[in-house]
């Protein structure tokens, strides 16, 4: 066992950590040294936890953190990185249910009462207005995962729910969660643990329909945002439990979820609010605007002379390479080209993918080097000087539509340019549109090609060619 003023400072080193792991994960090459901090960090913080002189029952906590942990390994392992965003989704609702489990058994049980009556009062009610609000940020964190999960894994329609008065309803049960709040706490009128059933309730269904109003094109930022809802699901749990670990924790993560929605969001001119009261997405979009020209397609052969010709090339990664799993012969390709001397770099867009990060990740894992992955804003730039643009399996990050198209729900929204190069190659498996549902003028264009087919295979294709 451990005493209280050991435990702390255990605490306050974990919280270190933590925020270096947040410093590290904040470029590719530092990231690895960041998850480390964080992994020790985590170690520290339960070991304390669990050799504290209040904490009993060590054999069921350990128990349990060995089954956890069997599981968490098991289902890491499987899970493929195309299913990395159902994941993080998934993972979120377990955070905000332990909050709402960890709210109500601080409210069956909230601890040894003051001497002092008034101040005891006080206290009471305090930690009642921390029970209530840290089950009700919980619930939401529950629900709304949930159905992250589910639109992301396609169980769910990706097309948002627009209900008719969904505002003013969405508006109305806040103002009644939060008159019944006062209510719980001075415990007027029904019992509290009606009051507390009734908002559990409200907030799970608050939160199933804040997610189901949001299209396929916002889901990045959902999942930022469900993260950041986790983190003060967290921090509410630190405060009833007294955990000034679990109070830090949180708010690193609530606050940086928040942060990372925000940038987001800009990436995508949008609003966070607008986001989070219903977004767009899920069905094609006709646009304001006629398609001018015809779509030209190209063979295997074709784009392996042309890639022979040219000098330089820039790579757009979507979503489609990771369902392909083409990060493995893409980086065949950039080796082989590299080698020639060839000058190749990648474009990432803020919002590639369904995960913020998703096209660094595989790249990494696919061994690319850091160095050579540039953003969306430091890519732009060079493009008119670049022979050729690879596009695989992305399509409304590149979609022109978003700069001269007023009548297009992404106008506004800043894309990769890559219409400015001197040749586009889309390798798509077909003309369908993509995740916003939104047609992209890009296919229509005299310097683009489609290369139809699947990513892993064309670029297969693309590798015998030049080795030719």
């Amino acid at each position: 066992m451990i005493t209280g003023n050991l435990q702390t400072a255990a605490y306050l080193f974990a919280s270190i950590l933590f925020i270096l792991s947040l410093g590290g994960l904040s470029s590719q090459e530092s990231a690895k040294k960041g998850v480390f901090y964080g992994i020790i960090g985590m170690i520290i913080a339960i070991l304390s936890t669990i050799m504290g002189e209040s904490v009993q029952g060590h054999a069921y906590i350990l128990v349990a953190i060995a089954i956890a942990a069997i599981i968490g390994i098991v289902v890491a392992r499987k899970v493929e990185m195309t299913s990395m965003p159902q994941l993080v989704a998934i993972l979120h609702s377990f955070v905000g249910l332990a909050a709402v489990l960890v709210g109500y058994g601080s409210f069956i049980n909230p601890g040894e009462a003051h001497a002092d009556p008034e101040f005891a009062t006080a206290m009471e009610r305090i930690h009642l207005v921390e029970v209530y609000l840290g089950v009700f940020i919980g619930a939401i964190t529950f629900t709304g995962s949930i159905i992250a999960w589910g639109k992301l894994e396609g169980k769910i329609m990706s097309k948002p729910l627009l209900y008719p008065g969904r505002h003013a309803i969405n508006i109305l049960l806040v103002i009644i969660t939060l008159t019944m709040m006062v209510l719980f706490t001075l415990d007027a009128g029904l019992s509290q643990w009606t009051y507390l059933y009734i908002m559990t309730a409200i907030a799970a269904f608050i939160g199933v329909m804040l997610v189901m109003a949001i299209g396929g094109a916002d889901m990045p930022v959902v999942v930022s945002m469900l993260n950041s809802y986790s983190g003060w699901a967290a921090a509410a749990a630190g405060f009833m439990l007294g955990n000034d670990l679990l109070i830090v924790t949180g708010a690193l993560v609530g606050s940086s979820g928040a942060i990372l929605s925000i940038i987001m969001c800009r990436a995508m001119n949008r609003s966070f609010i607008s986001v989070i009261l219903g977004g767009f997405g899920g069905v094609a979009v006709a646009s304001t605007k006629e398609m001018e020209g015809e779509v030209t397609s190209i063979t295997h052969d074709e784009v392996a002379e042309l890639l022979k010709e040219s000098s330089s090339l820039v790579i757009v990664p979507g979503y489609g390479m990771a369902v392909a799993k083409a990060q493995y012969p893409v980086y065949d390709l950039v080796d082989i080209l590299r080698k020639a001397g060839k000058k190749v770099r990648f474009g990432i867009h803020p919002v590639a993918g369904r995960l913020p990060g998703h096209m660094n990740v595989l790249l990494a894992e696919a061994n690319v080097p850091y160095d050579i992955v540039l953003e969306m804003e430091e890519i732009n730039e060079d493009l008119p000087e670049t022979d050729v643009v690879m596009v695989i399996g992305a399509n409304d990050i590149v979609n022109p539509g978003a700069q001269d198209d007023p009548g297009s729900p992404i106008y506004g929204m800043p894309v990769i340019e890559v219409w400015n190069a001197k040749k586009v190659i889309v390798m798509k498996r077909s003309m369908a549109a993509g995740y916003a549902g939104v047609e992209n003028p890009l296919f229509y264009k005299e310097n683009a090609d489609m290369l139809y087919g699947d990513a892993k295979d064309s670029v297969d294709k693309i590798n015998m060619a030049l080795r030719r």
